[in-house]
């Protein structure tokens, strides 16, 4: 742990706010976000169609104006971006905990969601633009705040939400005010290099000129989709794996404690391997070969749920515990481990296919690609899952996400093998394979 903070205390300041600030946003969010749902079914009572569409107006709200968010970045700099999604985090949360009318909850909803959109692409950008040639170590220590605070958000909630859940919510919009005030006086300002480049003339594109440019980038529109299947994966720590532990496990102590298992091994793992796991992948490949293998280990991962399937279910006791939570805990870690494998190098991809412009744009776009990409996986693993239960096939979903992984990996190896990873310098400098 010494090793990171000095690896973090030899950034500049920005890059030490920016990792705080990103530990600090999902303290607050994971805090009260898991327990939503509860207080909105229990609480207030609410159907649960009504609970799905509040929880999906967040969602949709994020993704959808990710792009946004990014364009506004990079044209109004990345520091208003950051404090403005923080302010409507504040109201979004203030407001989840003091109403109960479905019209507000549904605007609360919508503002939290709009908060993370704002804020994402211009927090990765403004990191990537102050970290420099240390970009992959940057976003490795970078992962590792993000996890401390998906880790620790949930068990300051439980105990907020024992309470109330209003404490939960308040608590939340504080943290948040507190961390507004601090990004206002210590985060320097900083802009995109083309708004740099072009300020005080009227060069500017428009912006959707500059969307059309981007549309353009088939490497990187081929780097967005390829790398769909990474995010539908590592979702599966809270969907797939939590129902197998359920489904064999049943719905008591157990598997509640098996879950939450699941969880700490995958954040855990993070925050004490991340930048060793980073050091090695860097000094012995490339960026393309560590994201092949990231994903590769991904893919793999779900083996030891596969391999599970054969194995005579017991009717009780030690048995059935080991085969409820082993396979499940095995199949976490190296989702874990393939992540902290692709992770740094996949943001600084997408640094390095932008050409270093409209960078907060490039990930907003890729955000809303993966964004997408993770609905629809989802419900297909659903599906799966279901297919899986009606047919008494129960390798099915386990099957089809090792297949996911593989078709990701080999996506990503032939993007890296034919040079669509490189910069886009490096690619323009190259000649075209001959073929015949």
């Amino acid at each position: 742990m010494r090793g990171t903070i000095a690896q973090v205390r030899s950034y500049p300041r920005s890059v030490q706010l920016l990792m705080v600030n990103q530990f600090t946003i999902n303290l607050g969010f994971y805090m009260l976000m898991p327990y939503l749902a509860a207080h909105l079914s229990g609480t207030l009572g609410l159907a649960g169609w009504v609970v799905g569409l509040v929880l999906g107006v967040r969602n949709f709200s994020q993704q959808g104006m990710f792009l946004v968010g990014g364009t506004l970045a990079d044209r109004l700099g990345y520091k208003p971006m950051i404090i403005a999604g923080l302010v409507l985090r504040i109201v979004g949360f203030a407001t989840l905990g003091l109403v109960d009318s479905v019209p507000a909850l549904l605007a609360a909803s919508a503002a939290t969601g709009l908060a993370g959109a704002l804020f994402n692409p211009a927090v990765r950008a403004y990191l990537a633009a102050d970290a420099g040639e240390r970009r992959v170590e940057a976003f490795a220590l970078f992962n590792v705040f993000y996890q401390a605070g998906i880790l620790l958000g949930p068990l300051v909630g439980m105990v907020l939400t024992g309470v109330d859940f209003r404490v939960t919510c308040l608590t939340a919009a504080g943290i948040f005010a507190l961390l507004s005030i601090v990004q206002i006086r210590a985060l320097p300002p900083r802009r995109s290099n083309d708004a740099q480049n072009t300020k005080g003339t009227d060069q500017r594109e428009s912006v959707l000129s500059q969307w059309r440019g981007i549309l353009a980038n088939r490497p990187f529109l081929l780097f967005s989709v390829a790398m769909i299947g990474f995010y539908v994966m590592q979702f599966q720590v809270y969907l797939a794996l939590p129902l197998e532990v359920r489904r064999l496990g049943g719905d008591g102590e157990f598997s509640t404690a098996a879950v939450a298992g699941l969880f700490a091994v995958s954040g855990l793992s993070t925050i004490l391997f991340q930048t060793k796991v980073t050091a090695w992948c860097k000094a012995r490949m490339e960026p393309g070969r560590a994201l092949t293998w990231g994903l590769l280990t991904m893919g793999v991962g779900f083996m030891p749920l596969l391999v599970s399937t054969v194995v005579p279910v017991p009717d009780g006791g030690l048995g059935l515990w080991l085969l409820a939570a082993g396979p499940p805990t095995l199949s976490a870690l190296l989702l874990a481990v393939g992540t902290m494998i692709a992770y740094p190098f996949e943001m600084d991809t997408i640094v390095r296919l932008s050409g270093d412009r409209l960078v907060a744009t490039h990930y907003g776009l890729y955000n809303t690609i993966c964004g997408v990409g993770i609905t629809l996986g989802n419900l297909l693993t659903g599906a799966a899952l279901d297919a899986a239960r009606a047919a008494g096939v129960s390798a099915l979903p386990w099957i089809a996400l090792s297949a996911l992984g593989l078709a990701c990996a080999a996506a990503l190896y032939g993007l890296h093998r034919t040079g669509r990873l490189a910069p886009t310098t490096v690619r323009e400098a190259q000649p075209e394979p001959v073929t015949g």
